[in-house]
């Protein structure tokens, strides 16, 4: 299925009566990979996950929910010893199967295996060009095994993607990276920016202020009306725009742009299963505060239809915002993470053009750390100050900013 009608399935859906139409699930926590903002601190599996039978009768329950599109993630899917099998599944009961992988472990042969088991795509992750990316990955040569991913998903004829997290590392990478993945041929892109979950929260100086929205969002709205032509679908993630001048290009998935952010859809259309059997309304919510249940102890559909959608009661800037209403609050799971609950949402491209235009920015400042856990968060304090004050990380390298940014080494191995 190409990305374009992939991603106009999901919006249509939001027309409809609740039902969870596009679920990400983890398979397994273990992982190839120890990414410094890895939200789920991935590396080991969790003690108590899902084996292969107990999976496959998950599969069935998403089916007799109405489940359309189930995205496999980790850790990483394929290191499951039932991955392929959960594929196979999916496919079987109608419902789009598709992987969100960095990529590693994507061997020639597994690639083709996957194309056999009608893997509806796969979206590689690439978070920057390779200097970039492989000191984000923690790993040398990382880029250059997301690259031959690509080139063999796409050999086998697996239709191929890619995401990025943005953050004061990789932002200046932005356009010539677009270049490196349109070249491979990838028909859709997904850009979502760096939320300070589980490792980032461990590295502030990596986060972008509320500010670099201002020329961040304009850049990617510039992008996607360059990837339209060639055409290759551009999507912010959910935690990317609200109601900037370039709202509606961003949202839109045809010329017509007239698309806009409609409020966070966890819990409604979108389900997140962790691979323990843990269920929430979204893939990145914080696991402690927003799991509705657990699939050892429950059925899905009781679980579902208790109602996952988090509660969000509006305050700070959000509370007075002219958008408040369809917008509410923005993204939870950045909301929550910032500040220890949602409603108020600092990292807005409206928000940020308000305050710009008196003269005025607000700047994050770490007041609690994560505790080091899976899809955990800290807290910070907000200031607001002069639009033009000093930048604290301004003029430092990469090299500088992840050695800024390093804490204590915890379990997870970070």
């Amino acid at each position: 299925m190409a990305a374009d009608s992939r991603d106009r399935r999901r919006l249509d859906v939001i027309q409809t009566a609740p039902v969870p139409a596009y679920v990400v699930w983890e398979l397994t926590l273990r992982c190839d990979h120890a990414c410094t903002h890895c939200g789920s601190r991935a590396g080991v599996a969790r003690e108590t996950e899902l084996d292969t039978a107990q999976a496959l009768r998950v599969v069935d329950e998403l089916a007799e929910l109405g489940a359309r599109e189930v995205v496999l993630i980790g850790g990483e899917a394929y290191l499951h010893d039932g991955f392929l099998d959960v594929v196979r599944a999916l496919g079987a009961r109608g419902i789009g199967a598709a992987l969100v992988t960095g990529g590693r472990g994507i061997t020639a042969e597994l690639a083709r295996a996957l194309a056999a088991a009608k893997l509806t795509h796969a979206s590689v992750s690439v978070d920057g060009l390779e200097a970039t990316h492989d000191r984000m990955r923690n790993l040398r040569g990382s880029w250059q095994s997301a690259m031959m991913a690509l080139e063999r998903l796409r050999a086998a004829g697996v239709p191929t993607a890619s995401n990025i997290n943005l953050n004061r590392l990789n932002r200046g990478d932005l356009e010539a990276l677009y270049a490196e993945l349109a070249a491979r041929g990838i028909g859709s892109w997904q850009v979502q920016i760096t939320s300070p979950l589980g490792r980032a929260a461990d590295r502030p100086e990596l986060l972008l202020q509320p500010w670099d929205l201002l020329d961040l969002v304009p850049r990617v709205a510039a992008l996607k009306r360059v990837a339209r032509a060639a055409g290759i679908t551009l999507t912010p993630g959910n935690n990317l725009g609200y109601f900037g001048p370039e709202e509606t290009l961003l949202r839109s998935l045809t010329a017509a742009d007239r698309d806009h952010w409609q409020g966070c859809q966890a819990g409604r259309f979108v389900m997140g299963i962790e691979s323990d059997g843990a269920v929430k309304g979204c893939p990145s919510l914080q696991t402690t505060p927003y799991v509705g249940g657990n699939l050892r102890e429950r059925p899905l559909r009781a679980i579902w239809e208790q109602s996952l959608a988090p509660v969000r009661e509006l305050w700070g800037f959000c509370k007075t915002c002219p958008f408040a209403a369809t917008c509410q609050g923005g993204c939870t799971f950045t909301a929550h993470a910032v500040f220890g609950r949602p409603g108020n949402n600092p990292y807005c491209h409206f928000r940020a053009r308000e305050l710009a235009k008196q003269g005025l920015r607000e700047r994050l400042v770490p007041a609690t750390p994560a505790a080091g856990t899976p899809f955990d968060s800290g807290t910070f304090d907000l200031v607001v100050e002069p639009l033009g004050a000093p930048d604290p990380t301004a003029g430092l390298a990469p090299a500088q900013l992840v050695k800024l940014s390093r804490r204590p080494v915890r379990a997870d191995r970070a």
